[in-house]
């Protein structure tokens, strides 16, 4: 039975109520070349057993991160994530207490968000962070306009080493608000003079480190030459775990730190939902986007947590939000804290010191085959070779042979002149035998 629940006379008085003549008005502002020109090719209907046995074949192609040897990063990393985390965030009283729309009601909701929230302070080094956002790359596209607000000013600077995908975003952004972006070319070395770009006119300068190509950065120079011409500084990371080894952003000067958090506690899952991680400056609190909890005592004395701030447009007046973000990744943000409250900071220290090893002892292999060059001075987990061939031909025929080898930087550059270069990540989860089985066979391909 198919489901149709408006007839042409419903749509029609739909239409005329919003005052354009048919559906296709709807999509005026969507590129001519994005629209498709034909329907989806897709049967029409199917019943839920056929539709369930058409899926089965589709997934059956996949080839599962856990199932080979696996090397893929760039943004997305996987980890050993403790059964522990998984069965924890089932438990009913997360589930349906998940949006506190009346939030003191949710007071469980409430304290793990203020526990989450003082775990990603810490880590990143800063006073404040907020409740989570969608994912690392809509936490800097939102970072970007909030440094517009507190500076008055609407130049960002994205450096080389960016994530190509962070950079889309606050290109779109921007260009839907006007503001203006000066992106500096891809930095496969990390040597790119910053400096030199900072201006009176800059609003913020966006940094990652590790960054896009693995490259480690001290952006204490640049912090010290941006907040000398009034601009704050965002420093990005995809990569948690880093943060149990590395210098935190907050000591080296950042305004703001973003970045993606599924490393700790959320697990690959075809590419999200993510969570994305927020924290600043206790000055700049209240043009932080999204939620903050906070921790009070009631009439009684007895100790509370509350909505210390909402400055999102579903809880006040939509021109005096911060943000449009309709939900903080309030399940994976409760992942994330399990997974770092099991861990500690000794575990994570460790935990980071083993991927550390791991991408190491890949590097120094890799580097031994012919055909193969390590670029970087220095790196977490993750690192970018030049190949003797083109990099997606390579990863092609590595994945007929069973093993993931690594992303193409071609794939999120496709316009870089950067066909040959190639990203590889290593963490606690990869094994010896799966080093050899990367190393010989990538011998053979070369």
């Amino acid at each position: 039975m198919r489901y149709l629940p408006l007839s042409d006379a419903d749509r029609s008085q739909m239409l005329a109520r919003i005052g354009v003549k048919n559906v296709n008005e709807l999509f005026a502002g969507v590129p001519k070349d994005k629209l498709l020109t034909s329907p989806v090719n897709l049967p029409s209907h199917k019943s839920e057993r056929e539709v369930e046995g058409m899926f089965r074949k589709i997934s059956a192609k996949n080839m599962a991160a856990s199932s080979v040897p696996f090397f893929l990063g760039a943004g997305a990393y996987k980890h050993h994530v403790p059964a522990t985390v998984d069965h924890l965030i089932q438990r009913s009283e997360f589930l349906t207490s998940y949006t506190p729309y009346q939030p003191e009601i949710a007071q469980g909701t409430l304290q793990y968000l203020f526990e989450f929230q003082t775990q990603v302070a810490t880590l990143t080094g800063m006073d404040v962070a907020n409740a989570s956002m969608y994912d690392g790359s809509t936490a800097t596209g939102e970072a970007v306009l909030m440094a517009h607000r507190v500076t008055k000013r609407n130049k960002a600077i994205l450096a080389g080493g960016l994530h190509p995908q962070y950079a889309d975003v606050v290109r779109t952004l921007s260009k839907l608000a006007s503001d203006e972006v000066v992106s500096m070319a891809a930095d496969v070395s990390g040597d790119a003079d910053i400096l030199s770009q900072i201006d009176d006119q800059t609003s913020c300068v966006v940094v990652q480190t590790p960054d896009f190509f693995g490259n480690l950065h001290d952006f204490k120079a640049i912090a010290d030459k941006a907040h000398e011409k009034g601009a704050l500084v965002i420093a990005v990371f995809t990569e948690a775990v880093s943060l149990g080894l590395l210098k935190a952003p907050g000591e080296m000067g950042a305004d703001i730190v973003v970045g993606e958090g599924q490393s700790i506690g959320n697990a690959l899952n075809f590419g999200g939902p993510y969570v994305g991680l927020f924290a600043t400056r206790q000055q700049y609190v209240r043009q932080m986007p999204g939620r903050l909890c906070g921790l009070t005592v009631d009439s009684e004395g007895r100790r509370g947590f509350v909505l210390t701030l909402s400055t999102r447009e579903q809880h006040i007046r939509r021109e005096k939000a911060t943000s449009n973000i309709c939900t903080n990744s309030g399940l994976c943000a409760l992942a994330f804290s399990i997974h770092m409250s099991l861990l500690g900071g000794t575990g994570l220290t460790r935990l980071a010191k083993v991927n550390h090893a791991n991408a190491l002892k890949l590097s120094r292999e890799l580097q031994e085959i012919k055909g193969v060059s390590v670029l970087n001075k220095t790196f977490f987990n993750e690192f970018t070779v030049r190949l003797s061939q083109k990099a997606a031909d390579v990863v092609e025929q590595l994945a007929k042979r069973g093993i993931l080898a690594g992303v193409p930087v071609s794939r999120l550059l496709p316009n870089a002149g950067l066909d040959d270069l190639m990203l590889v990540a290593s963490t606690e989860v990869n094994t010896d035998e799966d080093r050899v089985a990367l190393v010989t066979a990538l011998k053979e391909v070369l």
